[in-house]
């Protein structure tokens, strides 16, 4: 029996590696793709690697989504039915700093992605949108149905940009299409330029944290292995048309082409107090906090609607926060045999 082909871009990534490690044990032939830039710790990417290929299922291409010729002959190659994009830059921050990396990698390189899908007749693509694309948008919880026309970053624009260019592919080529906007994900394997990454390190070390809004600001924090399942989970739900579409109402989550968005985050919003005082409990040990204002491109609250992902997939995340934090410092206080 032949087994599903799919590509994932980012794959040595947080959110990658886990989703590639769920496809290969669900029997997916997985090839990922991945440019092992140095926005963070190579070591950690290459680690993750490691643990990838010990499986005959998976193959690995070092590859730019920028490189138009070498993603062209990744699919011409390889011959994938589905996608799943996750490789971006990513960073609130550092799109404010590094504005230009943020056009080649997640506008240019997500485009290629799309030609490719195009052009090779994929069954669905799946691909990373945000919470940040809310941008100022103060309703909560935070659906779906909401506009997005007040991005507050960058790397947010950027994101909003993914959605509205593959609503455009669905429509003019009927790509199917899934928007996935993450919110702030954490747990084991973590990416070093969060904030359970950070905090960890430097609290271990005895170090100060920089605890930006004095702590106030609340995050809808999702523990990956939620965010896997949920993408697992619609990879073979692939949308059709909604024939219920109103032009005159228009739906952004839908659309009259195969076109869907989806949160998914944990709908448990947390304050980032209780999220330190949490990892203090679990590392035994408090943390000095550097009291900041809130950074520019920030925002003080996220909170996700996942109404629209139970609906079709029945599952809502739930990992609690207190479960989640403590798998993450296992994990770090193994990976770092502290």
């Amino acid at each position: 029996m032949a087994l599903n082909k799919i590509f994932v871009t980012g794959a040595a990534g947080f959110i990658g590696f886990h989703l590639s490690l769920r496809l290969i044990n669900e029997g997916w032939q997985v090839t990922g793709l991945d440019n092992l830039n140095d926005y963070y710790d190579i070591d950690l990417k290459k680690a993750r690697l490691e643990i990838l290929k010990k499986s005959e299922n998976f193959r690995f291409r070092l590859i730019s989504l920028e490189d138009q010729q070498a993603v062209n002959e990744a699919f011409r190659s390889d011959k994938p039915e589905y996608v799943v994009n996750l490789a971006a830059q990513a960073g609130v921050r550092y799109s404010i700093v590094n504005p230009h990396v943020y056009t080649r990698s997640n506008i240019e390189g997500f485009l290629n992605i799309l030609e490719g899908c195009r052009h090779h007749g994929i069954k669905h693509l799946v691909y990373a949108s945000s919470s940040s694309v809310y941008g100022a948008n103060k309703r909560m919880p935070f659906s779906v149905s909401d506009h997005i026309d007040h991005p507050l970053s960058l790397y947010a624009a950027t994101k909003k940009a993914n959605e509205l260019m593959a609503h455009t592919y669905s429509n003019l080529y009927n790509l199917p299409s899934t928007g996935l906007r993450f919110f702030t994900v954490y747990g084991p394997w973590g990416r070093p330029d969060m904030a359970l990454f950070l905090f960890t390190k430097a609290i271990l070390e005895g170090k100060p944290i920089d605890v930006f809004n004095e702590g106030k600001m609340k995050r809808d924090f999702t523990y990956v292995d939620d965010i896997v399942e949920g993408v697992f989970r619609l990879i073979t739900k692939i949308p059709e048309p909604d024939t219920s579409w109103d032009a005159l109402l228009p739906d952004p989550a839908s659309s009259s082409a195969p076109y869907r968005i989806f949160n998914i985050g944990n709908s448990d919003t947390v304050e980032l107090n209780y999220f330190i005082e949490v990892l203090e409990n679990c590392l035994g040990k408090k943390a000095i906090k550097n009291l900041l204002p809130l950074q520019p491109g920030d925002v003080v609250e996220t909170y996700a609607d996942v109404t629209h992902l139970a609906k079709l997939v029945g599952f809502r995340p739930q990992t609690k926060i207190e479960d989640g934090i403590r798998s993450f410092v296992d994990w770090y206080l193994d990976y770092y045999k502290i």
